[in-house]
């Protein structure tokens, strides 16, 4: 069984992702795009001051292509869109330490300063949130599906029960958790 087919189409997380990759890319799409329109020097190491960040012709096309993959996921949408929240938000983090070690060097070649480490790490974590959002916690609910997907047994014991005692909350509605001994 494939888990795309355990995720609906139309359940409530989908929407989160979606909209956190689509804020996220729009963002970037914005950022990218306005220092295209400067003009801006494409490998320049010290660049130029764009909405508050420093950048050069190089770092605004890899912001466009960031941005684009991100809307993309957010017209796919479901776990894709998550799936990609989640990379993208890590490689960011990762561009932020990569960056950070390249700053005042000959290496630089998106023109980072401070701010857009700062900036690279925030977005990051962003992106990555809103991917893992309602996917990864220990204290998923019982009727998420990727707890499901993770305890199938559960899944099955909990779906066993009667409703009645599922709504009330009885301490044999919880998988291994018994009730009181009689």
């Amino acid at each position: 069984m494939d888990f795309r087919d355990e995720l609906p189409v139309d359940h409530r997380l989908a929407n989160v992702y979606r909209i956190g990759a689509g804020l996220c890319g729009v963002v970037l799409l914005v950022f990218g795009c306005l220092g295209l329109a400067d003009g801006l020097a494409f490998f320049s190491t010290s660049g130029e001051r764009v909405a508050g960040l420093t950048s050069n012709g190089l770092l605004s096309l890899v912001s466009i292509a960031t941005a684009a993959v991100l809307i993309v996921g957010a017209a796919i949408g479901g776990n894709t869109a998550s799936t990609i929240n989640i990379v993208v938000g890590t490689l960011f983090v990762l561009s932020g330490f990569v960056n950070l070690a390249l700053l005042d060097s000959g290496a630089n070649v998106l023109a980072f300063r401070i701010p857009n480490v700062l900036f690279s790490f925030v977005m990051g974590l962003v992106i990555a949130t809103f991917g893992m959002y309602g996917r990864v916690s220990s204290k998923l609910p019982l009727d998420n599906p990727y707890w499901r997907h993770r305890h199938p047994e559960g899944a099955r014991s909990e779906a066993a029960q009667p409703v009645a005692a599922r709504l009330l909350g009885a301490p044999e509605a919880r998988p291994g958790i018994t009730g009181p001994a009689r």
